[in-house]
């Protein structure tokens, strides 16, 4: 057989295996917005942990920790609400006002009409959900900036809430609407066994659910990284999740407000990273003509979008009045700031088309922290406002710079 018979051989190219280094920094590069905001979350922790040491052993006590939950439950509920808007390319500044409004409502239906509290909070949720409808109709069918609609709506509800509460505050709430807020799952003395429990189920959840994961990004032939790293991560998160549940069982477990927020957490992360709804949010934020054009239907996904955040409003103003024990015509103030300033802290495009419901926790607990911290070191309120205006300022420099660089 002759040379020119022989047939062609193509040698295969040799791969290099990264190693573990490398393979954590090209994680860190391609989320760095993601994990940008985790590193910022701890490092502001122990920075604040070793000012205010002096002070009863700082913010990170088992105390601490419960109060940190309990007095930004409510705009942890707002920052997931205001993600997804930020997500699907609108604002919107009327959440402190409906949830004042909402709150008013409740208030009257329990103490002056002596409702059962539960019914009440069930017409909270729709009355919630239909001035949701109000706005988004507004702006997905008529086309009005949500910056307008909701500025109107901030107003609108802002106004109500005087007029149904008639500039008086309302308190006599029974016991068991107070729990939403201000109550703990049963359990003994000591440490809370339950909540213990719970922090190893969910660290099981997870690690099947990352196993499970990997499983399949290995039968889609997708890139996976060192087997090492990967039980790094998740051993990472398993330790994280017991220490954190084990924090709050030497101070009388989990709250019922944080139980509420793991299922919100858990509903929204499953909505929007698993669900087709999740990915159509993104897609109109992303590129709204693209969606259309896909067939996406993109006025019905950005009505339901703020029909959801109205629900979330009328739940936050509830566990408000709840935690306070009263409701006065003055409650929400400023609340749609710190869901915004949450959100885009957490790692929302001003742009749209990104951002985490995690990332929107972990940007309300920074500002949480920032707050816990500040008010322990006696910082008066105009220089707590003055330093988280520069970290919201910093955070969307961030996301700017994140930007350039992608493009670059």
């Amino acid at each position: 057989m002759s040379k020119l018979d022989e047939p062609d051989t193509v040698e295969a190219p040799v791969l290099a295996t990264p190693s573990v280094w490398s393979a954590i920094r090209e994680s860190l590069r391609g989320n760095l917005r993601q994990y940008g905001m985790i590193v910022a979350l701890v490092l502001i922790a122990l920075l604040f942990q070793a000012m205010t040491y002096q002070y009863n052993g700082g913010i990170l006590t088992p105390v601490n920790i419960t109060n940190l939950i309990m007095q930004n439950g409510h705009i942890l509920i707002l920052a997931i609400g205001m993600m997804l808007v930020i997500i699907n390319g609108h604002i919107d500044l009327s959440v402190g006002s409906v949830a004042a409004f909402v709150g008013a409502v409740t208030g009257v239906l329990i103490v002056q009409w002596q409702l059962p509290w539960p019914l009440v909070v069930v017409v909270a949720l729709v009355l919630g959900g239909l001035i949701g409808a109000w706005q988004g109709f507004w702006i997905a069918y008529m086309r009005i900036p949500a910056f307008i609609v909701t500025l109107g709506g901030m107003l609108l509800f802002r106004g109500l809430a005087q007029r149904v509460l008639d500039g008086q505050t309302v308190a006599g709430f029974p016991d068991g609407f107070l729990q939403l807020a201000r109550g703990y799952l049963p359990g003994g003395e000591g440490l809370h066994v339950p909540t213990v429990a719970l922090g190893l189920l969910a660290a099981g959840v997870v690690v099947w659910l990352e196993w499970r994961g990997q499983q399949q990004r290995v039968a889609y032939g997708l890139p996976t990284g060192p087997s090492v790293l990967f039980w790094l991560r998740v051993a990472a998160l398993a330790v994280v999740i017991n220490a954190f549940c084990v924090t709050l069982a030497l101070h009388r477990g989990l709250p019922v407000l944080g139980l509420i927020l793991i299922a919100l957490i858990v509903v929204y992360s499953f909505v929007m990273n698993k669900a087709v709804v999740g990915r159509q949010i993104y897609a109109v934020g992303g590129n709204e003509k693209a969606a259309l054009l896909s067939g996406v239907k993109t006025k019905r996904n950005t009505f339901w979008v703020f029909v959801n955040m109205g629900a979330l409003a009328a739940l936050a103003g509830v566990i408000f009045m709840a935690r306070l024990t009263s409701v006065s015509p003055k409650a929400g103030v400023n609340f749609e700031l710190d869901a915004i300033a949450a959100a885009f802290v957490g790692g929302a495009s001003a742009s749209g088309g990104i951002g985490t419901v995690v990332g929107a926790i972990v940007g309300a607990l920074v500002m949480g922290v920032m707050n816990m911290g500040m008010s322990i070191l006696g910082l008066s309120p105009d220089w707590q406002q003055a330093i988280k205006g520069v970290v919201l300022l910093l955070a969307v420099a961030f996301d700017v710079y994140n930007k350039k660089r992608v493009k670059s």
